[in-house]
């Protein structure tokens, strides 16, 4: 892939098989876009005209909501005129009908877990009285709303069991709402907190009331939109009005600060993260609850990122990346905090690390190696002890258990295994299963393998690609490349029951570990943020032509898809490399480089993608912004997706983008914006929705790939 004569022939022979590909969908041809006004609209940026004709979409008048109406409409009726459809949301389904769990954690003498019994729109809060006690519903999300868009966005029980604070939202928004709940009663409590977003709730020692962050109420019809800045910290004692809530910490001087509280396992310190939009630096501050007094600003300045792991007295041990990209570990005595004291007791390593935790009077590292996780166990003096023996290559998440426990719970998943929950014994340094599913195919019938590839610069990097066992790699599979590549996100091994249809069809489902990501550490992320963003680019377009040129598909087959950041991938995709691909699939996407940071958090993401309003930002996120790079000529078919109630990525990038690509698409493949309604970004997305959504996307991929079976 470094030649150019390689890369000039290979893009002659993949532009013929993206044009067979569109001129297959012979619906395409038929249909009639709404009608979209166009203004005129400019911006001088730094003495470059931009044009902007579909402005008038950043709003939610009249004209746009008839103008969304028509466009949902149109992708309703092309969706369900595809006749696989159908087919593939009764096997989705079938595949995703199966009981599962998550880690269950103590609380005094009390176990909480969550459970779905297999479709059930949202997973329902399970108590437990002890290890060999009767468990009963505690919270049924399900019950809040008629249609499941009502979801829980977080938990948090007392120390002593208790009373559960848990937070809401609505339509999948941003905005929680926190409320409370007797443990032992299961009795509503008059308590709720409002305006709360990117914020849990942190119980004092005695559950006497809980510490978060807020911001204020927004302005009449802003709630969706509005930009939100000056987050501030509070404490609230039970059995108050939310009025009369202590404002802990605020920083008024910079708007731009959040805060995420904690409160250390012992109720002694209110842990006070301080971040800075999504700068993965953060800085720390703290507050000792015993002895009162204002908040230390222990690591005032924003250097380096900082994970409070637990504490001895007044020595605090943190895991960071200060002068070491994939993390280390330190302690640093509160009592004489200069750099020039800190102890490193567990120094950088070969792989980066994603996690510490304290276990046994142990220290717990989850790293990953590849993309994939490892767990090793060190002692307090931060001496290695050993590793721990995991089920596969796959990922672990949900650690959970208590600094004085022996026992620790965590999920394992692969792309083809769904999660299993195990427990760790660490004084036997054993892992045995304590649920598994019973599922509705067999794992041993698929592959997930590891491979290598270089990408245009040289770069090594890893995929992992999954398909049911026997396919020939005659370039004829139907393959879905899912990417991110941003904000040290890592996309470690994740498993979808409707990625199990998309591989029982023939089809092959391929994750690339793009840079942007935590895999390899901070130099990893840095080397696909702001002006490097090309870099992700890149490596996703050699992921593909790694498929091709291996024989897994070709490009009338290869369907691009991402959300999110992943969503301005699709849009790079689209406008960059049209050529590679039968179909891409922009969702909830970052698509207007020069204005992201006008509505809602999107100010949150110049740290890592840069702003338009800055003399030198501007030409590269000018060069790259897939809105302002659309021109006449033929796309591979399109499928933009959003969501009515997204407040994360605001619904007008997709309207935006969709226009555009609609006005100037030359070819014969169809150009459709699907409108998911009652939803938001992602978070909290009822089950059926899921699997609608699923049987969409997989049903426009192998209709616009002419497969018909």
């Amino acid at each position: 892939m470094k030649g150019q004569l390689l890369a000039s022939a290979l893009a002659v022979a993949l532009l013929a098989g993206c044009q067979q590909a569109g001129q297959g969908d012979t619906q395409a041809a038929t249909l009639s876009y709404p009608q979209t006004p166009t203004t005129d609209q400019i911006d001088d940026y730094f003495g470059t005209q931009v044009a902007d004709p579909y402005r008038w979409l950043e709003s939610d008048s009249p004209e746009v909501s008839r103008w969304v109406s028509e466009q949902k409409t149109l992708a309703d009726d092309y969706l369900s005129a595809i006749p696989v459809r159908a087919e593939l949301e009764k096997r989705i389904t079938a595949l995703w009908n199966y009981e599962r769990f998550s880690a269950p954690y103590r609380r005094g003498d009390n176990i909480f877990y969550f459970r779905n019994d297999g479709l059930q729109s949202q997973s329902v809060l399970y108590v437990q009285d002890g290890p060999k006690g009767t468990a009963r519903v505690l919270l049924d999300p399900n019950r809040l709303s008629g249609d499941g868009t009502v979801a829980l966005s977080g938990t948090q029980v007392s120390n002593n069991g208790k009373v559960l604070a848990y937070g809401t939202s609505k339509s999948g928004s941003d905005w929680q709402q926190w409320q409370f709940m007797d443990v032992a009663t299961g009795q509503p409590l008059a308590d709720k907190l409002e305006w709360i977003k990117f914020s849990s709730a942190s119980w004092d020692k005695d559950g006497k009331g809980v510490f978060y962050a807020r911001y204020d109420a927004p302005k009449g019809g802003e709630a969706l939109s509005g930009v939100n800045y000056n987050q501030k910290l509070y404490y609230h004692r039970m059995g108050t009005p939310q009025s009369q809530d202590q404002l802990v910490y605020q920083r008024p001087d910079h708007k731009d600060w959040g805060f995420g509280a904690d409160v250390s396992e012992d109720g002694r310190y209110l842990l006070i993260y301080v971040s800075k939009g999504t700068d993965s630096r953060n800085r720390f501050f703290y507050k000792d609850l015993q002895k009162g007094g204002k908040v230390v600003e222990l690591i005032p300045d924003l250097e380096a990122s900082y994970s409070f792991i637990g504490h001895d007295g007044p020595v605090f041990y943190f895991e960071t990346n200060l002068n070491a990209p994939k993390g280390k570990v330190v302690a640093i005595d509160t009592r004489s905090p200069a750099k020039a004291n800190w102890k490193t007791l567990i120094p950088e390593g070969d792989n980066p690390i994603s996690q510490v935790s304290l276990f046994n009077d142990q220290f717990l590292v989850l790293t990953m190696k590849d993309a994939l996780s490892e767990l090793k166990v060190h002692d307090l003096k931060g001496t290695y002890l050993r590793t721990v023996a995991l089920p596969g290559k796959g990922s672990v998440s949900g650690l959970s258990g208590k600094r004085k426990s022996s026992e620790a719970y965590f999920s394992f998943a692969s792309y083809i295994q769904a999660p299993s929950i195990y427990k760790l014994d660490m004084a036997q340094n054993s892992v045995s299963p304590y649920r598994q599913p019973v599922l509705a195919y067999n794992p041993d019938d698929f592959v997930s393998e590891q491979v290598f590839y270089r990408s245009k610069d040289g770069t090594k990097v890893p995929m992992m690609i999954s398909y049911k066992k026997g396919i020939k790699l005659d370039g004829n599979n139907p393959t879905l490349l899912y990417a991110y590549g941003g904000f040290n996100i890592p996309l470690t091994p994740r498993f979808s029951s409707a990625n199990i249809a998309w591989m029982e069809r023939g089809g092959v489902y391929a994750v690339p570990n793009l840079r942007g990501g935590s895999e390899y550490g901070e130099a990893w992320h840095q080397a696909g943020m702001k002006e490097k963003k090309q870099n992700v680019f890149d490596d996703y377009f050699a992921a593909a032509e790694y498929l091709i040129q291996t024989g897994y598909t070709s490009p009338k087959k290869l369907g691009a898809y991402g959300r999110s950041n992943g969503g301005l991938l699709m849009g790079a995709a689209l406008t960059q490399r049209p050529d590679l691909f039968a179909a891409v699939l922009p969702a909830v996407g970052v698509l207007d480089m020069l204005r992201f940071h006008k509505f809602t958090i999107g100010w949150a993401w110049t740290s890592e993608y840069g702003s338009a309003d800055n003399a030198a930002d501007f030409p590269y996120l000018y060069a790259y912004s897939p809105l302002h790079n659309v021109k006449k000529r033929a796309y591979p078919a399109t499928m933009v997706m959003t969501a009515d109630h997204d407040d994360r990525v605001v619904p007008y990038h997709s309207f935006k983008f969709a226009a555009t690509v609609q006005a100037d698409q030359q070819g014969p493949a169809p150009v459709i914006l699907r409108i998911e309604h009652n939803a938001g970004h992602g978070a909290g997305k009822p089950t059926a929705m899921q699997i609608r959504e699923a049987s969409d996307i997989f049903a426009f991929l192998l209709k616009n790939m002419g497969e018909t079976r």
